[in-house]
């Protein structure tokens, strides 16, 4: 195996998917780059979790998460070719699942009285985290697809929604301490 040192984003520039190259300051590199730091602050939720309720549902987003970042980082003009690959892209069975998660938050009567101040626990502060960040790449993605950049609209939905649900399991998690 070579070394992860490549030294071909040492000019200030990265691949895309299919060899396209890229400033690493363009908003679709912007864009994948939040969801992957997305992706490490559920990481570090799941990994400060006690309840499987809540590793389960992290890990499967977090499996979902490669998805869409994988369709970022390929080209509007690549994604036919993409998809020809057997590569999935986000669809509203995603977001159907992140609903259904929420569902299942909703009729367990969290309680909760106004703003949320995050900290009252190690895995409600993690998923705090998660979901501010969750809320900068959504925005990230919105201004990829007011550019013309980003075709699938399903990605802001299932971003929009994420943020939601992260909201949501942080105060499970305040009521239930014993989870983390």
């Amino acid at each position: 195996m070579g070394s992860i040192v490549t030294r071909t984003g040492d000019a200030g520039h990265t691949g895309l998917m299919y060899n396209r190259r890229v400033s690493k300051a363009h908003p679709r590199v912007e864009a994948y780059g939040s969801v992957d730091e997305l992706n490490a602050a559920l990481g570090w939720a799941r990994a400060t979790a006690r309840a499987g309720f809540l590793t389960g549902h992290l890990l499967a987003i977090q499996l979902d998460l490669v998805i869409l970042m994988g369709e970022l980082a390929t080209g509007v003009e690549d994604l036919e070719r993409y998809v020809k690959g057997g590569f999935h892209l986000v669809t509203p069975d995603h977001v159907e699942k992140l609903d259904r998660i929420v569902l299942e938050l909703e009729a367990q009567k969290i309680s909760f009285d106004g703003w949320a101040t995050p900290g009252a626990t190690p895995t409600a502060a993690a998923l705090d985290v998660a979901r501010t960040t969750c809320r900068r790449a959504e925005r990230r993605v919105v201004a990829l697809h007011e550019s013309g950049q980003l075709q699938n609209a399903e990605i802001i939905i299932f971003l929009n929604r994420l943020s939601d649900l992260l909201w949501l399991m942080a105060r499970w998690a305040e009521t239930h301490p014993e989870a983390g």
